[in-house]
């Protein structure tokens, strides 16, 4: 059952509160290897589940519209302590509601509609957000995209400063949705500053491995850093924009009154919660864990035959091109699901498939490491993956992967 216990919501809305308790199991059931999925502890669940919840706050601390603030201002100095703490960064805003938002403060920050921004296109691994054509970033702005090596399935470098000289965008932004190498985040930052670009770095994918050491960090590089604080950071659906002093209010004034209103306190709370979490020398173990798991897994998969774009990970993302296989990504994701293995389908670079019918799946370890599985265990997971594709007895696997997964306790759910 759902942990914390939910007796309230059983008496008042016991057809909610069912939905409830199924997606608990559901979750505790399967290899949940979604890449931008985690759990979050039993202190976060309860932290989003408070009180806080029932307090408007527009503004920011010692400056809001509305009274009655003084215990939120200390909860949202709190989170942005912690953030700048955790990231060594100079100035934090925690109010932003998801990624996507922040993303888009940093074009009201700094661009006018019509200027340019550079991202990573999105069928190369890249964000809605960073400039494609069906996101408003890329109706309202001139959009300049950079591509990863079809031989090799990485960013040159080289090429990425040979467009951005050709074309002069006014931002640019680094990092992406399926990207399972390190960004070089010093190779961006200098053909930022040579064209006198403000460069952003999203790490919303990456957070949770650059708190605790396992990804190189963007501070000092990037005077612009976007991130969710769920994800490898482990925190609640949120998001944060931390920045250097010189670009600060700008961002802040983009977030209010820019693009929202009050915050979502209970949020804020939750994401201090996950701060103070991942300050302990224990999630650097955990972070450290994440991407040695994803290093295992990308290397069990290679052995049993599977194409790996980049040819493996330095992150916590794996993302496969199932062509060799002779089956799509969207019909292998759901064979893996009723297999009691959840992940997504995805495009891959230069797929020749449509985005809603792609060649590749994208799979994560963050989740499954917060489970307390390990490198040992990878191999069990690869077998079961290409047992799926090559369309094995689902509900056998499921099954298995079941009984598997009763071993290993998860934040948030016991058993009734």
């Amino acid at each position: 059952m759902h942990v914390p216990n939910i007796p309230s919501l059983t008496a008042a809305d016991p057809q909610v509160a069912e939905l409830v308790h199924a997606e608990a199991q559901r979750q505790f059931d399967k290899i949940r290897l979604i890449a931008s999925e985690n759990y979050v502890s039993t202190a976060v669940l309860e932290a989003t589940g408070s009180v806080l919840t029932n307090k408007y706050s527009e503004g920011y601390v010692g400056r809001r519209y509305y009274e009655g603030q003084q215990v939120i201002d200390q909860v949202e100095q709190l989170a942005v302590a912690r953030a700048k703490e955790l990231f060594g960064v100079e100035h934090a805003n925690v109010q932003p509601y998801s990624g996507s938002p922040a993303n888009l403060a940093a074009y009201l920050a700094f661009l006018e509609p019509g200027e340019k921004v550079m991202g990573m296109a999105l069928p190369m691994g890249g964000h809605l957000t960073h400039g494609w054509s069906v996101s408003a970033t890329g109706k309202w702005f001139e959009s300049v995209r950079y591509s990863v090596r079809e031989d090799t399935g990485r960013v040159d470098m080289d090429e990425v400063r040979d467009l951005a000289l050709a074309e002069r965008p006014k931002m640019i932004f680094c990092g992406g949705t399926a990207i399972p190498r390190t960004i070089d985040f010093p190779a961006f930052a200098a053909i930022a500053e040579e064209i006198g670009a403000v460069l952003v770095a999203d790490i919303a994918h990456i957070a949770g491995l650059v708190a605790g050491g396992a990804h190189p960090s963007p501070v000092g590089h990037a005077p612009v850093i976007t991130t969710t604080t769920h994800k490898t950071l482990r925190g609640p659906r949120g998001a944060m924009i931390m920045t250097d002093a010189a670009h600060a209010k700008a961002i802040d004034k983009a977030v209010f009154p820019g693009l929202q209103g009050g915050p979502h306190n209970h949020t804020t709370a939750a994401i201090a919660v996950a701060l103070g979490e991942a300050l302990q020398p224990s999630f650097a173990t955990y972070a450290h864990a994440v991407v040695a798991n994803a290093k295992a897994l990308a290397e069990a998969l290679v052995e049993r035959g599977f194409d790996l774009v980049s040819g493996g990970t330095d992150n916590h993302l794996i993302l496969i091109d199932l062509t060799s296989k002779d089956i799509a990504g969207k019909p292998a994701a759901q064979a893996l699901d009723r297999a009691g293995i959840e992940l997504n389908y995805n495009t891959v670079p230069y797929d020749t498939r449509k985005p809603f019918d792609p060649s590749g799946i994208r799979l994560g370890t963050a989740a499954v490491t917060t489970r307390g599985l390990g490198v040992e265990e990878m191999p069990q997971l690869a077998e079961w993956i290409e047992r799926a594709v090559v369309g094995e007895d689902a509900d056998k696997i499921a099954l298995e992967v079941s009984e598997f997964m009763a071993g290993y306790p998860m934040p948030g759910f016991a058993a009734s």
